[in-house]
């Protein structure tokens, strides 16, 4: 299971550098997102034209853009209720990934036996497309919400097991030879030396994982249906509503920019500064 992993956790440094730097750094992509709109307007605005230009797409969301809190019962909600149905999914399903996933890494990876036996069965079941898992949660929990909350859980747990494995099987040899010296218990030896020297890995494969969750979700609530980005995404597009998918879509990636710079501030709290150069 022995991956190349990069253990430097990067620092939003868009942000920062915005913070720092205001005027530089919101010219260049207020640029660059004016030559797209343009370009995308000139494209698409021929009557004959498969896909609404984005006049067309401001005209048709209004309602959703101006308030995306409306609730009119059942499916019938604004992109609010929509998205925050999708991130309770993904808080559930990347939470348990993250606890199982943390603690079987650090067995698998403090232990050549297990590592040895699982590692097989570990690379034959990470190739395994995420959808393809969602026949089964039916079957097995015979509910839609579970259905997608487990395959939330089985598509972040991967990068999650296999960071830590990393992790915790790079950490040197001189630090292990110390333990020896110190006579360290396994509880001091965990929170003293292993968790130390394995947390840049770990937030690597957690900051992997919350973006595969999110990918995830919205495919399979395309498949389960009711309240959620994906389901939304799904219905507009069986109803011909292509703005709306598009407005969808563009809600989907910033919520997702926002889940990975979570991720990454919380990283870089938790990281010395020293480990993530």
């Amino acid at each position: 299971m022995t991956v190349n992993v990069d253990n430097r956790i990067r620092k939003p440094n868009f942000f920062l550098s915005l913070i720092k730097n205001p005027p530089k750094k919101l010219l260049r992509p207020i640029v660059a997102l004016l030559f797209l709109l343009t370009l995308w307007q000139v494209l698409c605005s021929s009557p004959d034209s498969n896909l609404p230009s984005p006049i067309q797409v401001v005209q048709d969301t209004s309602e959703f853009i101006i308030n995306p809190f409306f609730d009119y019962g059942g499916t019938d909600k604004g992109l609010f209720w929509q998205i925050l149905a999708s991130l309770q999914r993904v808080a559930i399903g990347y939470s348990l990934a993250a606890i199982v996933g943390i603690g079987l890494g650090i067995l698998i990876g403090s232990n050549q036996f297990v590592y040895d036996a699982i590692d097989p069965i570990f690379q034959v079941l990470r190739t395994v497309p995420p959808l393809a898992w969602l026949p089964i949660a039916l079957a097995a929990f015979q509910e839609a919400n579970p259905s997608a909350i487990f395959v939330i859980f089985i598509t972040a747990i991967w990068p999650i097991i296999i960071n830590t494995t990393v992790g915790v099987q790079q950490i040197p040899q001189d630090y292990k030879n110390v333990a020896k010296v110190l006579r360290l218990s396994g509880i001091k030896y965990f929170w003293e030396i292993m968790f130390p020297a394995s947390v840049p890995y770990i937030f690597t494969g957690l900051r992997i994982g919350i973006g595969l969750s999110w990918l995830a979700i919205v495919a399979a609530e395309m498949l389960v249906g009711g309240v959620g980005i994906g389901f939304f995404i799904w219905d507009s597009y069986n109803s011909s509503r292509l703005s709306e998918i598009i407005l969808a879509l563009i809600y989907v990636g910033i919520v997702g920019l926002l889940l990975d710079r979570l991720v990454a501030l919380i990283a870089s709290l938790v990281v010395p500064s020293e480990q993530q150069q």
